[in-house]
């Protein structure tokens, strides 16, 4: 079934969530490749205009939308009674989805998609790369206050909605598969992105192994920690919502923290192929510290603190490798729009992993600044 095909019932999902009023528009919305994304646009009978967010959910990557779902409305609802709590604004803040006539989350058509319905956020802004160093410093406070009011969030009672997401070890395993299958006939032009990762190899189950003895809490993450998962309030540029549910799982904190430093700390393209042109800026690392230990206030421990820069480095590495994998693979998974394209992401990582490991003194500083502050 094409994505147009799968769309086609759009009318038949909009009638079972009941909206009231009357709908005057809908058009497809936002530049995700993930979900079909739709806003729609209802006149009440007090002739006001409320928006909505209609999304046809992709059952290919999340193949338990049920489970999805159970995790997203429980994660919503506490983060509603937080917000209130502390005297914000759920309407806004976090966000809020519509249940369906027969009080579902929502709803499966008549040729078995899901739908779901969320209310639209007005006047915010929301930016794909960031432009200013403020930009990087809002996600990082948004992000940080996402820990901050999921903190005592039972993160073991959520779904692991896709398998060994950020299991390290395990992506190193599929990447050794991939090595040893060679499908394509490609390792041989690659044998010196194979041997940087080989010689991490050990590196791999580090955080796995921590979280395993408990020196690593679990924690509700996001793990898709983009600057394009964050609203910003269009009249003063402050972080308001962190959006993109999808991938809220058990995990841990600092993986979130170095999913960000990854991909916003970084001077280049993810996948650039002037290598001379990807580094790492140790002043959008300050940046983005300092706004995410400043909102997340006291819920992380001294360990996670601690470890935030080699969170940085292994969700860099970890990336690396399965861009690598993948190439290996024949490119099957992450989209590509060139050949060698996975290549080259994979290049830029390890670049910056490399660079992580030259910069960890002064990586380690800084949160070791910022650290002390919060101690005071």
């Amino acid at each position: 079934m094409t994505r147009e095909e799968a769309c086609s019932k759009i009318d038949e999902a909009i009638a079972n969530f009941g909206i009231k009023g009357q709908l005057i528009e809908k058009k497809p919305y936002g530049n995700g490749h993930i979900n079909d994304t739709f806003l729609l646009e209802y006149r009440n009978d007090n002739n006001q205009i409320k928006k909505y967010i209609l999304q046809r959910m992709n059952h290919e990557i999340f193949k338990n939308t049920q489970e999805l779902m159970e995790n997203i409305i429980g994660v919503t609802s506490y983060l509603r009674g937080q917000i209130l709590k502390f005297g914000g604004n759920p309407d806004r803040e976090t966000l809020n989805f519509m249940p369906t006539l027969s009080g579902d989350s929502y709803y499966v058509d008549s040729t078995k998609n899901a739908w779901r319905m969320c209310g639209f956020i007005v006047d915010t802004l929301c930016f794909e790369a960031v432009n200013t160093p403020d930009d990087f410093y809002q996600s990082a406070v948004a992000f940080g206050n996402f820990q901050r009011l999921l903190s005592d969030y039972p993160a073991h009672t959520l779904h692991e909605t896709i398998a060994n997401f950020h299991n390290t070890a395990s992506r190193f395993k599929d990447f050794k598969n991939a090595v040893n299958a060679d499908v394509c006939d490609r390792a041989k032009e690659v044998e010196a992105e194979i041997k940087f990762a080989m010689d991490r190899e050990k590196d791999a189950a580090v955080l796995v192994n921590m979280q395993a003895s408990g020196e690593l809490p679990l924690r509700v993450t996001h793990n898709d920690t983009k600057l394009n998962n964050v609203l910003l309030d269009r009249e003063t540029g402050k972080a308001i919502c962190v959006i993109d549910l999808d991938t809220v799982m058990p995990g841990l904190a600092i993986n979130d923290f170095g999913d960000s430093i990854r991909f916003g700390a970084s001077t280049g393209l993810e996948d650039e192929q002037d290598l001379s042109k990807v580094s790492l800026d140790l002043n959008l690392f300050d940046i983005y510290t300092k706004g995410f230990l400043d909102s997340c206030g006291k819920s992380l421990s001294k360990k996670e603190i601690e470890m935030l820069p080699t969170g940085a480095k292994m969700m860099t590495f970890e990336c690396g490798i399965r861009f690598l994998a993948d190439y290996l693979q024949g490119d099957v998974y992450f989209r590509i729009s060139r050949d060698k394209q996975n290549l080259d992401r994979c290049r830029t990582q390890f670049k910056l992993v490399a660079e992580m490991e030259q910069k960890m003194d002064e990586m380690n500083q800084i949160v070791e600044k910022y650290a002390k502050r919060q101690e005071e």
